[in-house]
């Protein structure tokens, strides 16, 4: 059975349709297997039912440059979105509003040129940079294995790379593992001027070793994310737990999940989280469509509004779509 027919085994009525939101983080791709996810396929997502007025494109070293400058071929993930945000304004559907690109940030202020190519390639959408820390220790029991050395927040020409970044004006998105959150506090700590996005949680695993160790690693979680939110400059990111690697094991039942269920797995991690940032520092994310392969776009977001049912309208806007339009200067 195909994706599409498995997660059409459970529809919905839309919750709170006149909600705004603002989508933060989603990817785009062709693949030579024809599995592509471009604006077609995000739209039928962000189209069905719930309403999104516009999105954030993350970087996932899609359509790279195969000749040139090593450190310029990523602007070709920039050339290719930014063809497809022309498209989407042209459309009735949401608007890819802002483009998180990646640049290798270990060139330090030599950067800069990366940065203005994107600026130039994006026409007016470019936000940011990530350059994720995410060091898989144990790869081969991941889906996506996050391929960063170990250490590189501790990079001399990182750090001055990620400096350079904030006093352009531009923000940092980082993708790592739990075992990582105190890299990246020592991280945000050290590099205070910078604005920097925490994205899917700081990603606690649920797979192989890690299966046996879901307590100890959310107790140990909940303190991390206490302290990363201490770190003035640094925003949360709330969403992406429905990865494979996160162990929820939605990707494997009969049946996805409904809004209820998924909100009753997750609730714990949203409401903690939401607690130490608080609402104007938390954005919704679909991490669309890695997210996709638990569930649909339209089961997610009840789901999250079924989460936040309890807070008040401006908390809610918040969430949806005003830290991220701030952040992302939408």
């Amino acid at each position: 059975m195909g994706r599409d027919e498995w997660l059409a085994k459970v529809k919905e009525d839309i919750v709170d349709p006149d909600q705004k939101i603002i989508d933060p983080h989603h990817h785009l791709w062709r693949r030579p297997d024809g599995n592509h996810y471009l604006l077609e396929q995000l739209h039928s997502d962000t189209s069905s039912g719930h309403r999104v007025e516009q999105t954030v494109f993350v970087e996932c070293h899609a359509e790279y440059r195969e000749d040139g400058p090593e450190h310029l071929r990523p602007v070709g993930e920039t050339e290719f979105v930014c063809e497809q945000a022309e498209q989407s304004e042209q459309s009735d559907g949401a608007t890819i509003a802002g483009i998180v690109s990646h640049a290798d940030l270990t060139l330090g202020d030599a950067v800069e040129e990366v940065l203005n190519a994107h600026e130039e390639a994006a026409k007016g959408r470019f936000r940011g940079i990530r350059h994720a820390l995410s060091h898989a220790e144990q790869p081969e029991v991941l889906t996506i294995a996050g391929r960063a050395p170990a250490g590189l927040y501790k990079h001399d020409g990182f750090r001055a790379g990620l400096r350079k970044l904030g006093s352009m004006g531009y923000c940092y998105d980082t993708w790592h593992y739990h075992y990582q959150n105190q890299e990246f506090y020592e991280l945000a700590t050290a590099c205070s001027d910078t604005q920097m996005i925490l994205d899917h949680f700081g990603t606690p695993l649920g797979v192989g070793p890690y299966a046996a160790q879901k307590a100890e690693i959310k107790a140990q979680w909940k303190k991390d994310i206490a302290a990363i939110a201490e770190c003035d400059n640094v925003v949360a990111k709330i969403g992406g737990l429905a990865m494979p690697d996160n162990g929820f094991g939605f990707d494997q039942n009969e049946l996805p999940p409904s809004s209820d269920e998924f909100a009753a797995a997750q609730r714990e991690y949203y409401l903690h989280t939401i607690d130490c940032f608080g609402p104007e520092r938390c954005m919704f994310e679909s991490n669309f469509p890695v997210d996709r392969l638990s569930l649909s776009y339209h089961v997610l977001y009840n789901g999250l509004k079924k989460i936040v049912a309890d807070f008040n309208q401006s908390e809610k806007d918040k969430m949806f779509f005003e830290t991220a339009a701030r952040v992302y200067r939408l």
